[in-house]
């Protein structure tokens, strides 16, 4: 076990909750602040996350994001603000050192989790790490992305499930992945809105069924997860980026509520 601030992972039941890219510094300090207010009413534990940069986007013509340096002076701020933990991907091996001095969990896109240098940068920070579990990779595959962060002397390492690729535009999740990952030691989060994403969906961007993302969740929890992922928008219809995916802020309290039910009856 190890902590990110006041969560003790692998102990601690946790949720990784925000934006999927920060869309403006007004937009982002309202969402955090949102959730902050949720977080204390419902007694729950969670590390606020948002993207500087969506470097994986399905067209050239997509928001990506405000870029590194601008974005990490917007997360430095709500840390400072509302006092929360942060996330956020890193993409470039470069951009390892400069993020782990701002957020507490460095997060590994899962398009890129099979990088080394990547993964070997991320590791040499000394910061805890989420690995998102590629779309094709099997559950028993990151084991060997484990080895490779584990080699810099970290060993403070999340595995994330996100859905497989079965067929085009479609992820579907396998649950039996959380039991095979935790019983080889590793805390595993799902992934309940990227898993009901449909990449490339609607051409030049990603679809998605937000209506199934708390079946999942839900289901996670009920297989075992340490942790839940979700990403939250005011105006989902509206966002910059899996708009079709993420988590209405409105109703997400209600969705917490649901997923706490859960882990309270496994417990």
């Amino acid at each position: 076990m190890f902590r990110i601030k006041d969560i003790q992972v692998g102990k601690d039941f946790f949720f990784i909750l925000g934006p999927c890219v920060i869309e403006g510094e007004e937009i982002l300090m309202q969402i955090a602040e949102d959730l902050k207010k949720i977080a204390e009413e419902l007694d729950i534990k969670f590390i606020f996350k948002a993207s500087f940069d969506k470097a994986n986007r399905s067209s050239i013509e997509s928001y990506r994001g405000p870029g590194m340096e601008k974005g990490l002076k917007i997360l430095n701020k709500v840390k400072e603000v509302f006092g929360l933990s942060l996330t956020t991907d890193i993409h470039l091996p470069e951009q390892a050192k400069p993020v782990s001095e701002v957020v507490d969990l460095l997060q590994i896109p899962a398009f890129l989790s099979r990088q080394t240098d990547l993964l070997l940068a991320a590791g040499k920070t000394g910061k805890p790490i989420n690995v998102k579990k590629a779309q094709f990779a099997a559950p028993w595959d990151v084991f060997n992305i484990a080895e490779k962060i584990k080699s810099t002397g970290n060993d403070k390492i999340i595995f994330t499930e996100r859905g497989s690729s079965f067929g085009y535009n479609n992820l579907v999740v396998d649950i039996t992945s959380i039991p095979i990952i935790r019983k080889n030691g590793y805390p595993v989060v799902i992934d309940a809105t990227h898993s009901v994403q449909k990449p490339g969906g609607l051409g030049k961007r990603s679809g998605g069924n937000r209506e199934l993302a708390p079946y999942i969740a839900k289901a996670g929890v009920a297989a075992g997860a340490d942790a839940v992922f979700m990403e939250v928008h005011p105006d989902p219809e509206k966002a910059l980026s899996d708009g079709p995916n993420s988590i209405k802020l409105s109703e997400l309290k209600e969705i917490l509520k649901q997923i706490l039910r859960v882990r309270e009856a496994i417990v």
